[in-house]
């Protein structure tokens, strides 16, 4: 029978160390977006912002430990931050789309390392998956109009 090649947890880590960056992004972008959200429906909006700004935080967090649980060295870098000084709320959104996009390339880049190889970070990467697309789906309802239930993005 074959046995899975061995955890590689030099790129893991690596990998892991770019999923902390992502996430400490998503924390810096989420506050951003929270002060820039004006209207109506601001309270909301920016209640649910100041949320996803602390989910990013606890995810890095959980990035973190893991890092330092296979003996690696936690980055101090945060992921790129793109200022495009459009703030319409469907500007913001599909800006925060396409951070999810690449922080979920990340998670999935990790569970192809993982697969067979650890439950833990499997579990891990298959959890945060399953976050991130339930999020892409908020994201994507949030954008469509109201009394159009077909998806945004396709």
């Amino acid at each position: 029978m074959n046995q899975p090649s061995p955890l590689d947890k030099e790129r893991v880590i690596e990998t892991l160390n770019r999923i902390l960056e992502l996430e400490l992004a998503g924390v810096v972008r989420y506050t951003h977006y929270a002060f820039m959200v004006f209207g109506h429906n601001r309270i909301p909006i920016i209640a649910w912002m100041r949320k996803q700004a602390e989910e990013a935080l606890a995810h890095a967090q959980e990035a973190g430990e893991l890092i330092t649980h296979l003996g690696g060295h936690p980055s101090l870098a945060i992921g790129p931050l793109l200022e495009t000084e459009k703030h319409d709320i469907d500007e913001i959104l599909c800006e925060s789309l396409a951070h999810e996009h690449e922080a979920m390339k990340r998670y999935r880049e990790l569970l192809s390392l993982a697969a067979g190889r650890s439950e833990l970070l499997e579990d891990y990467a298959r959890r945060m998956i399953t976050e991130e697309e339930m999020h892409q789906g908020e994201v994507d309802k949030m954008l469509r109009k109201p009394g159009n239930v077909a998806a945004y993005l396709g």
